[in-house]
């Protein structure tokens, strides 16, 4: 009755909680009478084990000779102007760095991952391996078995080292930089719209330091004269089945927050 008493007002605590709390209020009963009575009770709470993920040998980053050798695929994550979450998924072809893909949404999951795979190897054929972080979408078993059947490499980094990942993760600071912290987002349509014009501009006018200050498809156009690879032709619009947003009002966000503090600290003073 007394364990009962604890139990019944005090959910969460344990057998030891039990045992020192009985003690102090004076009751006689030894450790183990105490221990027998409260594991035949069932009381004993089952903690959740944290999921350890497998061992990950270390990769060194190579540097991909020809496109479609590697793809890195990552993920970042924004806010709209009322408080929702969205999320993108980044790919690209770590040979000339080109953006493959930007997919926005509120979810992610797996299957829209591989969806978003299977997409561009329709367009411009299938990657040998891929490189990805340990996030819960990479290691589901769905993306591994699908690597599995079109014989594509998974290539996990380590836990904790971002930067053996370091081609998404560059091309992560310049999306960060030069959209998601430069502008108010009212919708997702906006994201999309904008993303898909930042890519275009990424890929087709964006000097790259790492590719002799070249765009990655003017990169690419090198490497296939000299070579029989073929790419396919980028799009000539960012999205075609996307409108131009009228009227939207795109505002620094870093001149906005100074605004507010001011406006706060002149409200104070008054």
């Amino acid at each position: 009755m007394a364990l009962t008493a604890l139990t019944d007002k005090h959910a969460a605590i344990g057998y030891w909680q039990c045992r020192y709390r009985l003690w102090n209020k004076g009751y006689p009963w030894n450790h183990k009478r105490i221990y027998r009575v409260y594991t035949h009770m069932k009381l004993n709470i089952r903690r959740r084990a944290k999921k350890r993920l497998p061992e990950r040998i270390k990769q060194p980053l190579l540097v991909a000779t020809a496109p479609n050798e590697t793809w890195s695929i990552d993920f970042m994550c924004d806010s709209l102007t009322d408080g929702r979450k969205f999320r993108l998924l980044n790919v690209i072809d770590d040979f000339n760095r080109e953006s493959l893909a930007i997919e926005v949404d509120t979810s992610l999951p797996s299957l829209r991952v591989i969806r978003v795979l299977e997409t561009l190897i329709t367009e411009r054929g299938k990657p040998t391996n891929i490189r990805t972080d340990n996030g819960p979408e990479f290691i589901s078993h769905r993306l591994q078995q699908w690597c599995e059947d079109n014989t594509i490499t998974l290539q996990y980094i380590q836990p904790g080292k971002p930067m053996q990942n370091a081609y998404i993760e560059r091309k992560n600071g310049s999306i960060r930089r030069e959209l998601l912290n430069a502008y108010l987002f009212y919708s997702l349509t906006e994201v999309r719209t904008m993303s898909a014009e930042w890519r275009m501009d990424y890929n087709t006018e964006r000097p790259n330091k790492s590719l002799g200050y070249l765009s990655p498809l003017k990169y690419a156009e090198q490497f296939c004269k000299g070579s029989e690879t073929v790419l396919p032709l980028y799009p000539q619009t960012a999205n075609q089945n996307t409108l131009p947003i009228e009227g939207s009002c795109l505002v620094d966000k870093v001149v906005e927050k100074k605004m507010t503090n001011l406006e706060n600290s002149n409200s104070s003073r008054h």
